[in-house]
């Protein structure tokens, strides 16, 4: 387990996590709390972490916004990415559609 994430989990409560359902269901890009939900972080660990450049996964910074990939998530969490391929077949399958929407 990553060295940080492993720290903030010991000094935090973990409070409304997310299913992997959830997870599987997020969007590319998501807010740093929302990260910090799936990481069972709470808010101001998150914010911690992120301003002193430790969040367990890469994180993009605009303006004074915190962004994070969701592809960083599921790799820190060991699970499988969903590549381009993926979303094509779920295409195919939902050819007017059916996907998620950003």
């Amino acid at each position: 387990m990553h060295a940080a994430l492993a720290s903030a989990q010991r000094s935090v409560t973990v409070t409304g996590g997310l299913s992997l359902a959830q997870v599987a269901a997020l969007p590319a890009v998501v807010d740093l709390v929302t990260a910090g939900r799936v990481l069972g972080l709470g808010r101001t660990k998150a914010y911690q972490l992120a301003r002193a450049g430790q969040f367990p996964c890469p994180v993009i910074r605009v303006g004074k916004t915190y962004l994070v990939p969701v592809a960083g998530l599921l790799a820190v969490l060991g699970l499988p990415v969903r590549g381009r391929e993926d979303d094509k077949q779920e295409e195919r399958r939902h050819p007017h559609g059916g996907g998620h929407h950003i």
